[in-house]
């Protein structure tokens, strides 16, 4: 593992550049209308330097419309084509419309933004995450499922083109931040936490029983709808272990998962001496979010203090049972290689829609993506087209498995 693995090289950053003020810089946000896009369009507004070029959604288009009011981007696109006369009309003068399933690509190889936040849910961030690569634009990455699909491909173009590429995931932020405690070839192993999701009191029988309702009831984080049914699953540490590979240079022996229900620990990296250095705080995604989004500047947020006496306790335990078969199937990903990162990443999608709109039980996803992950086509070069194709493969997977064997 060499530095130069790493999304930014942090020998290249002098000390005293991680603090002060905001170099000028244009943000474009994908996923403007959901809680990483309102969260950020939040933290943008309050940081001296960042301006918003561009703005894209899904379908909310009263919500993007209000947000283009308040932050006068060039442009915004909406994926849903059927609301955009809507759109149109209530949008202020002089801001520019693209809409359809291209739009959010098209938005960024117009706006050409120095950085691009992708808030896109699932496999939707690939394509604008790419064209953001061809224009130069730095990246920070709220959509994980963009590199569990192609890592292979993007981490290539951006080092290619030295463009930092900074996480998000309060996880993956928190490894970033302790890693600048040592070289990248003194670390020993990195450490995910999972706060287990809404579901981490219930024994395998009741997790298998679960309702959406169930599932949706994070007692944390505040989520979209797919992402908590991940916490609930645990398949989100999968997707994790895999982003962390590519982000980070690391081999899968060197990335692990521990359950932590308190979600105050966000990630630990463990050096060669010994020394553990983790990173801290409340959970509130305004954290990761500005870090990205300022880097290599630390923004002023108004945070209240951590108060670790009136935690009481921080508690950690090894994932076991369906936490640990979910968590595998990230470790699999990394050691099949080519297509398999897709295969994982679109077959979870297609499963957690499946049970969201009442197809499967709950406990059918994680054994039903592992099923698919098993039969992985072999692939030779990993493209973007052998990337779409086992995209479709997959869902189409699901979809054959659910009419083979029903709920």
């Amino acid at each position: 593992m060499s530095q130069s693995r790493w999304p930014v090289n942090l020998a290249l950053v002098p000390l005293n550049l991680r603090t002060g003020n905001v170099s000028p810089r244009r943000i474009a946000i994908l996923g403007s209308t959901g809680s990483i896009g309102r969260q950020s369009l939040k933290v943008a507004s309050s940081q001296a330097g960042l301006s918003v070029c561009a703005l894209g959604a899904g379908s909310n288009w009263q919500l993007l419309a209000e947000q283009a009011h308040e932050f006068r981007p060039d442009v915004v696109a909406i994926a849903e084509e059927k609301d955009s006369s809507r759109l149109k009309a209530a949008l202020p003068g002089g801001i520019e419309l693209l809409c359809g399933p291209e739009a959010m690509t098209e938005l960024v190889l117009g706006s050409r933004p120095d950085m691009l936040l992708t808030g896109l849910v699932g496999s939707a961030g690939l394509k604008p995450t790419l064209a953001a690569i061809e224009c130069g634009s730095s990246l920070a990455i709220a959509n994980k499922e963009t590199l569990v699909m192609a890592g292979a491909i993007i981490m290539p173009l951006a080092r290619r083109k030295n463009l930092a590429v900074l996480p998000v995931d309060s996880e993956h932020s928190a490894i970033f931040q302790c890693l600048s405690a040592g070289k990248a070839d003194e670390v020993r192993r990195v450490v995910i936490t999972a706060s287990g999701g809404a579901l981490r009191e219930h024994d395998e029988e009741q997790a298998d029983r679960a309702t959406v309702a169930d599932a949706l009831a994070h007692p944390t984080w505040r989520m979209g709808r797919k992402i908590t049914i991940d916490s609930s699953t645990l398949v989100n540490k999968a997707l994790e272990v895999v982003e962390a590979h590519w982000l980070f240079g690391l081999p899968p022996e060197k990335i692990e998962v521990v359950l932590h229900a308190e979600s105050i620990v966000h990630s630990f990296v463990e050096f060669c001496d010994g020394s553990v250095i983790a990173q801290m705080s409340r959970p509130d995604m305004a954290l990761p979010i500005a870090y990205a989004l300022c880097w290599p500047a630390r923004a002023n947020l108004p945070a209240e203090p951590l108060d670790l006496p009136a935690v009481g306790r921080l508690t950690f335990k090894k994932p076991a049972g369906r936490f640990a078969r979910a968590i595998q199937l990230g470790y699999q990903a990394i050691r099949a290689g080519g297509l398999a990162g897709a295969v994982l990443n679109s077959a979870n999608e297609a499963a957690v829609q499946a049970f969201l709109d009442g197809k499967i039980s709950f406990g059918r996803i994680v054994p039903m993506v592992e099923g698919i992950l098993n039969k992985t086509p072999p692939c030779g070069e990993t493209t973007l087209e052998a990337v779409l194709q086992a995209d479709a493969w997959a869902r189409q997977q699901v979809e054959r498995t659910i009419a083979d064997k029903g709920r």
